[in-house]
């Protein structure tokens, strides 16, 4: 679920060529991001522009690491050594694949990457856990759904989209899912540079940023975006509520003020911090609605806390996973407020 957010609170573009792309609904092409970064655009959906920033960082001995491949639908690496021959490398000089959480428009393509180039894959340990869980915690989504009081009619397409029709780890079909785990702190294996990973969960338990403090560079993935609020507690079932968890990597992000962001999707731009604040901001008026909402009502469903809350578009334009990712976001509010006693479960 992400939601759209008020152009006045955009961070300016640090890249005109990416900017320019995306207002044009066109792919970026290849950029140098500095000496020895790239990033070039993968589509992650058939005949649309939507496209994951993949980020490739050259290491003193010329090893190539790849940080989120993108999508890989068909299994065919195309894009990608398209762009890493404008770069005058191929697929066989990557040594490492880094991602920075499971979803498949960042890890889809890892496992074909492996495959071309004897790569290793390395993510948190957490990822891997829900990738493995996924069908355990789709029974748990199915049982949540029920509860929800939904109408009928939107029941089957919820289900199919959020429950046991879902699959988080799409494109990650083989094992091992990563054959290194990663956890806060870790260096990357880039030969002659320092970039740290630094554990974000919110968006997923274990995504993870990734600091190059060197070259001033801070990749996000999702968790922080320029015009998108990303959306919370999509990786699977956790024992912590994944919107404190969010706001408190929010608050992580302190410290690098002034690093350029390399993000997951749109384009690159300045300072993290104010962006940071701004989406925090952003997750404190969602809770205020959620909270005038469970004031409305005498033991509400949650469907109708959620159809109290102005999204974009209202719940009522909702269907199928956006409907999902509403409602789930909406019982973490109601969570972070101490108040789920106050909802009925259908």
């Amino acid at each position: 679920m992400t939601t759209a957010v008020p152009p006045s609170v955009f961070p300016a573009p640090v890249s005109p060529v990416q900017a320019r792309a995306l207002a044009a609904g066109e792919l970026p092409p290849v950029e140098q991001v500095r000496p020895g970064t790239w990033t070039l655009a993968v589509p992650f959906r058939s005949g649309v522009v939507d496209a994951t920033l993949v980020y490739v960082l050259e290491g003193t001995d010329g090893v190539l690491t790849v940080i989120d491949p993108g999508w890989s639908e068909d299994g065919s690496l195309d894009v990608l050594s398209t762009g890493l021959a404008a770069m005058g490398r191929s697929v066989a000089d990557v040594g490492h694949v880094v991602v920075t959480h499971l979803h498949a428009d960042h890890l889809g393509a890892a496992s074909a990457l492996r495959r071309a180039s004897g790569a290793q894959v390395a993510m948190h340990g957490l990822e891997v856990r829900a990738l493995r869980d996924e069908a355990a915690d789709a029974e748990h989504r199915d049982a949540d759904v029920a509860t929800w009081g939904l109408p009928d009619a939107l029941v089957p397409g919820v289900r199919a989209a959020w429950g046991t029709g879902r699959r988080i780890g799409l494109g990650a079909t083989e094992e091992p899912f990563a054959d290194v785990l990663l956890g806060d702190g870790d260096v990357l294996p880039v030969a002659g540079r320092s970039v740290r990973a630094l554990w974000t969960p919110g968006h997923t338990a274990g995504h993870l940023c990734f600091v190059d403090q060197d070259a001033g560079l801070l990749f996000t993935g999702d968790h922080v975006l320029p015009r998108i609020n990303p959306g919370i507690g999509l990786g699977g079932q956790t024992a912590s509520n994944p919107l404190a968890d969010y706001l408190d990597s929010l608050d992580r992000l302190d410290p690098y003020a002034g690093l350029e962001v390399c993000p997951g999707h749109e384009y690159r731009f300045g300072d993290v911090v104010p962006r940071a604040r701004a989406l925090a901001q952003h997750r404190a008026e969602r809770t205020r609605h959620v909270a005038a909402a469970l004031d409305a009502f005498d033991a509400p469903t949650l469907f109708e806390v959620a159809s109290r809350v102005p999204f974009s578009g209202g719940i009522g334009s909702m269907t199928g996973f956006l409907l999902a990712s509403a409602l789930t976001q909406t019982a973490f509010h109601v969570d972070l407020l101490g108040r789920s006693d106050e909802v009925r479960r259908a």
